[in-house]
């Protein structure tokens, strides 16, 4: 009696759509729910409230607005969704590498693609995977992005790369390169059957990166010593001219310093002024917050400017916030009254987007909240800079904004970061579709399309080996401290020893089945053509990756399925 009783309770309340009972059933169920519940459901489940981030997303959707407006709020946040991966790509270049470069300039660190370069155009895909990680809710959805980027630039950017210039490979590079990303690809693919990640896992991703970082800076130096040598001999046997290697010999490291010595952008071209003189601080200023040059615009064609017009707001914001630092200016882009005010700006930026704003509003004593305690002490630091500089010249400790620079654009990509986790969350309740789609899809094509513009720019210029050895040199990156770092990250907030990783079902093992088979058919595949790359292997690793996509699509949607014992 007594369980037909509690059983009778049970189901009374699992009925009642308006009770807090509902709170356990995972979010995707408010699609299967009475439009007059939707709403009361999403506010009272724990599934369907987000970690961080500034928008709900859900409540938005199912409580703000009609049910009849659902195609116009979709297409509103797909709009919002590409402007967020816009924000993550002016962020990363304009701001947050330049002055990772400077940084490392004033360090004096080792100037190779596989550290500062590869975290500076990983950075959209590093932060989502740690912004993905902290929730065990869409710790699929890094997964996701993280594999599907892998077999999106070793399939279509490589094969893109070889379609618009054929060329020869470098051997060591490519073998060290795809060796290495094979032994990631095959921890993330254990860690995943087993179920979770440790500590000691965790600090092993970031153990091998470091790994893969030494042995690609020995391998560089024995290659510079035996090009040394081999100079020596030449220059031993009387030859008048020494003879250098022809340019399918260099090594990538060498295509790299050539490639940034003629392709290297200046982050500042923009807003040079067309007559240099003397200047008031208020011209400074109002040229220093000016993103747009006359000059460029007239040039340019019409979509280059739509897409200027669009950025603009963003640019401007991110001109008032994140000091930039340029080592190779001669006056290292020192813009007194700019820099004085973003010492009042950018600290205030900082505690408004820690954890959404939660440290900036908590009251110090009950008195004064930290934004403004923040505000004054700025403010008196940006006063004595203004009185104690000039104008013309930089300051000695000029190179601190460099460090303020980029702890501000990384919270700009931490905070874009997080925003577009939360709508491909929302995005997935919606259309019921699973995080690792979401991350192989969407997510995975916007940190990645970056990569394939800059990558297919270098390969037209007549550089596609340093384009091709990208490729495996920024995807190693984003694996091994992607999730290394954001599981680490989990462990150390959530005092727990272990993340646990759960996967979608079928469509985790067929990502990493084909990003695996990808990286071995490549394997055996270049070495046999004698490394060089032609148009008909690049068309082949587009209908792998159209391939690819077509099981995956097929997968998700229930069509190909694990048949049930």
């Amino acid at each position: 009696p007594w369980r037909s009783y509690f059983l009778s309770l049970f189901l009374s309340d699992l009925f009642v759509p308006d009770v807090p009972c509902l709170s356990f059933l995972q979010c995707r169920a408010v699609c299967g729910l009475n439009v007059s519940d939707r709403c009361n459901f999403i506010r009272t489940n724990a599934d369907c409230h987000s970690e961080g981030g500034y928008l709900d997303y859900l409540e938005g959707i199912f409580c703000h607005f009609p049910p009849n407006l659902l195609p116009l709020v979709i297409t509103l946040y797909v709009f919002w969704l590409l402007y967020l991966f816009l924000i993550l790509g002016v962020t990363a270049a304009k701001f947050f590498c330049p002055n990772l470069s400077a940084i490392s300039t004033l360090l004096k660190l080792f100037p190779h693609g596989v550290t500062f370069l590869a975290f500076g155009n990983g950075a959209p895909d590093i932060f989502s995977a740690l912004v993905a990680f902290s929730d065990p809710r869409t710790a699929g959805l890094a997964i996701g992005a993280l594999f599907g980027a892998g077999v999106l630039v070793t399939t279509v950017v490589a094969g893109g790369i070889t379609i618009l210039r054929p060329f020869m490979a470098a051997s060591r590079p490519f073998l060290r390169d795809i060796a290495f990303y094979m032994l990631a690809v095959f921890l993330t693919f254990t860690a995943l059957y087993l179920g979770r990640v440790t500590l000691v896992w965790a600090l092993g991703y970031l153990g091998l990166y470091l790994f893969y970082v030494a042995t690609v800076i020995l391998c560089t130096w024995i290659y510079q010593w035996q090009q040394r040598q081999s100079l020596v001999y030449s220059i031993h046997l009387h030859s008048s001219t020494p003879h250098l290697p022809p340019a399918e010999m260099l090594s990538d490291s060498e295509e790299d310093r050539v490639s940034s010595n003629a392709n290297s952008y200046d982050y500042g071209d923009e807003y040079r002024p067309l007559f240099y003189g003397q200047e008031t601080s208020a011209q400074i200023l109002a040229r220093a917050l000016n993103p747009l040059d006359y000059r460029r615009w007239k040039d340019q064609p019409v979509s280059w400017r739509l897409l200027k017009v669009v950025k603009l707001p963003v640019e401007f914001l991110l001109l008032l916030t994140v000091p930039v630092v340029d080592p190779d200016r001669e006056d290292r882009n020192w813009k007194r009254p700019l820099n004085c005010l973003q010492l009042v700006i950018s600290p205030l930026f900082l505690v408004l987007t820690l954890q959404s704003g939660a440290y900036g509003v908590y009251e110090i004593g009950g008195l004064l909240p930290v934004w403004a305690v923040v505000v004054i002490a700025g403010t008196a630091l940006a006063s004595v800079t203004f009185f104690a500089t000039s104008n013309r010249e930089p300051p000695k400790l000029h190179w601190l904004f460099a460090f303020l620079g980029f702890l501000t654009s990384a919270l700009w990509i931490n905070t874009a970061a997080t925003e577009v986790v939360n709508i491909l969350r929302s995005l997935g309740v919606v259309f019921r579709l699973s995080n690792t789609v979401l991350g192989l899809t969407l997510l995975a094509w916007g940190n990645s399309i970056g990569d394939v513009f800059s990558d297919f720019t270098l390969a037209r210029q007549g550089y596609p080996r340093m384009a091709f050895s990208a490729c495996f040199g920024g995807i190693i990156f984003n694996i091994l401290v992607g999730v290394g770092l954001g599981c680490l990250l989990q462990i150390i907030r959530s005092h727990v020893s272990e993340v646990k990783l759960e996967p979608d079902g079928l469509l985790v093992w067929v990502l990493a089945g084909a990003l695996g088979l990808s990286l071995v058919l490549s394997l055996v595949s270049v070495p046999l053509q004698c490394f060089r790359l032609s148009t008909a292997y690049g068309l082949c690793l587009l209908l792998f990756y159209f391939s690819f996509l077509l099981v995956a699509l097929l997968t998700e949607f229930g069509v190909i399925r694990l048949k049930s014992v």
